[in-house]
């Protein structure tokens, strides 16, 4: 059986489609912002227990390390999880959500997965936006008949995730200038 279809339906259908890009994007978001406010909390927290440590830092105390361990982590995440929604941010369109997002969704996971043990609830929050960001970027593409190049996803995510380790270490080995932050968080 055939069935004819109408250009004005196809059109309107996609806009009907495109539409509810809209909502799940804001969710994701609102979502995203939650856990950046989270993080920054802790973030501020870690500071403040760890000012002590700038004098009397022992590299062989495994509290110390720990503890500084844990702020780079909060640190690191937090500043990958600005980047992602700087990225997201950049949406415009439904033709630019499969050239801006799919890089973000291993970001997601990956920092999702570092905070599974630390902070549960960020981390099922994360997972959830990742799965929201994933359906958008699949309907998105279907609108648009985008294709992906998930090879240039995997590199682009990797280049931003090694920039913002590097600034990280950069910012903690200010605030921590007697102490390699390198070292320490790679041992």
């Amino acid at each position: 059986m055939l069935v004819k279809y109408n250009i004005n339906s196809l059109c309107t259908e996609n806009i009907s489609h495109s539409v509810t890009l809209v909502p799940r994007l804001k969710y994701s978001l609102n979502l995203l912002d939650e856990i950046i406010d989270i993080l920054d909390s802790k973030r501020n927290e870690l500071k403040k227990s760890n000012e002590n440590l700038t004098h009397s830092f022992d590299e062989f105390d495994k509290t110390h390390r720990s503890a500084l361990n844990l702020e780079h982590l909060v640190v690191f995440s937090l500043d990958l999880l600005l980047q992602v929604k700087n990225r997201t941010n950049l949406v415009s369109h439904v033709g630019s959500i499969p050239e801006i997002l799919p890089s973000a969704i291993p970001m997601i996971r990956m920092v999702s997965a570092q905070l599974f043990g630390i902070l549960p609830n960020c981390s099922q929050k994360l997972s959830e936006i990742s799965v929201h960001l994933g359906s958008i970027v699949l309907d998105s593409a279907a609108l648009t008949t985008a294709r992906f190049d998930f090879s240039l996803s995997n590199t682009e995510s990797s280049i931003l995730i090694n920039e913002v380790k590097l600034m990280v270490d950069s910012k903690l080995n200010k605030q921590y200038p007697n102490l390699d932050f390198f070292k320490l968080c790679n041992t």
